[in-house]
């Protein structure tokens, strides 16, 4: 399969698994290796960051225009996304940022372990009952305008934890939300909010490594390729979740989850 090939239907994971819970990271570390395809290297990671980014600020536009306003004005009662949230989504970003910078390169380490393919087979079926938990045990009453400083920082806190393949920054996420009692469908807004400005943050340290290396004027295509297919599936993938969210539970991508680790179980034996 030619390097194209493969960036199309990488770049395709990586926008759709990305946002639906199911964990990008866990797809992309596992599926290479069991197929034995190489490297696309790290112009394709870079591109993955700026399709995934791009998904993000296009879908929610409206919000970050309604809190930068809202911020500039000191107060917005136009939306319950307003600029008193900017200063709470940058807190809740700390903790994914300090994990990232203590622990980034024993975290890219985990590319080359052996066991790689088993302990993301049990962290994707461990986490598929932590969403279902938190389905079963949020009350489910509460909008993004009643959050709390708590719920930012322990949102904030699950995020961090969705550096390890296998998590899923969605699923951590919109679970904390559940499990602090927030509806589905505002778990899943300020999930993807709060992930804005992380992904804008490592698509940045990426860029710089990238340049930092220097760039392969050869590998244009895969890089073209990563960002396109990554942010076409990606605004798919956001849309169709937040519209399911809206009346339908987490349980599908659950069942998924479980399925696909087993899988990786039995395949790493």
């Amino acid at each position: 399969m030619s390097a194209i090939e493969q960036a199309i239907i990488l770049g395709i994971i990586q926008g759709l698994t990305e946002f639906i819970p199911v964990s990008s990271s866990g797809h992309l570390v596992t599926i290479p290796r069991l197929f034995r395809w190489h490297d696309l290297g790290l112009p394709f990671d870079v591109a993955c960051h700026w399709g995934t980014l791009v998904a993000l600020l296009v879908y929610f536009r409206k919000d970050w225009a309604n809190m930068l306003a809202g911020l500039l004005r000191s107060t917005s009662r136009t939306s319950d996304v307003s600029g008193r949230m900017v200063l709470p989504l940058i807190a809740a970003c700390v903790p994914a940022a300090v994990v990232g910078f203590l622990f980034n390169d024993k975290i890219e380490s985990l590319r080359s372990w052996h066991l790689l393919v088993p302990a993301v087979g049990f962290v994707l079926i461990g986490v598929g009952f932590i969403m279902l938990l938190a389905e079963r045990v949020g009350k489910k009453r509460r909008g993004i305008a009643e959050m709390r400083w708590g719920d930012y920082i322990v949102i904030g806190i699950a995020q961090a934890l969705a550096l390890f393949p296998g998590v899923s920054r969605s699923g951590i996420t919109i679970s904390a939300g559940l499990f602090l009692n927030l509806e589905r469908s505002a778990a899943a807004r300020f999930s993807f909010l709060l992930s804005t400005p992380v992904v804008l943050g490592a698509g940045l340290l990426e860029l710089a490594k990238l340049i930092k290396a220097g760039i392969d004027w050869g590998e244009l295509g895969v890089f073209g390729v990563g960002l396109v297919t990554s942010a076409c599936a990606g605004l798919a993938a956001i849309a169709f979740l937040m519209r399911y969210l809206a009346k339908k539970p987490l349980d599908p991508f659950v069942t998924y989850r479980i399925c696909f680790g087993i899988f990786l179980l039995l395949a790493s034996q």
